[in-house]
């Protein structure tokens, strides 16, 4: 009896967590995990930022030809990322493992929480975007999920991390040259 009690518990088990799984998740063959942008049309066409990679390789780019945006709904192709990779440059950064672990470990919630509605804050400011990505091994995409959009116009996830993350980003981003 206790053995069949058992059984019937660690099945139950794995039907439950495997029946809640998302399609977008953290995965192995996931190759980007956060990107910053800066974008300013106004300016010279200025176009710049970095890629973290799930090895922890901060990747900058500076306005790089026939660079591949993700959608309206922040949706990218695993081709796209990898052509964009191969425009970045290895910007001599490497995020320590425990800490790209730490803030990965913060994307699931990111993903699932809202974002406040676009705000027109200013005008010829351009626009910052972090971004956190999920990848989906059956469909070869990555999907995007904003953090914090500044600028001409502004917007915030409202999940707690979500600053902890954009704080970490901005110093990321101070550390390296871009421009």
């Amino acid at each position: 009896m206790k053995q069949f009690l058992k059984i019937t518990v660690i099945l139950c088990s794995v039907l439950l967590f495997t029946g809640c799984k998302k399609n977008y998740v953290i995965s192995e063959r996931q190759r980007i995990l956060f990107q910053y942008e800066y974008i300013n049309n106004a300016q010279a066409n200025q176009h710049y930022g970095f890629i973290i990679d799930n090895e922890g390789n901060v990747l900058t780019y500076n306005n790089p030809v026939e660079w591949n945006f993700p959608d309206k709904d922040l949706i990218i192709t695993d081709s796209q990322v990898d052509e964009n990779i191969g425009k970045c440059i290895y910007s001599g950064k490497k995020i320590p493992g425990e800490k790209l672990l730490k803030f990965s470990n913060f994307i699931e919630n990111i993903a699932s929480s809202k974002v406040t509605a676009t705000k027109n804050t200013g005008s010829d400011a351009g626009k910052t975007v972090f971004i956190c990505y999920q990848f989906s091994e059956s469909i070869r995409t990555y999907k995007g999920s904003l953090i914090k959009m500044e600028g001409d116009n502004t917007c915030e996830n409202l999940n707690f991390y979500s600053k902890k993350v954009t704080s970490w980003m901005r110093e990321i981003c101070d550390s390296i040259s871009i421009k």
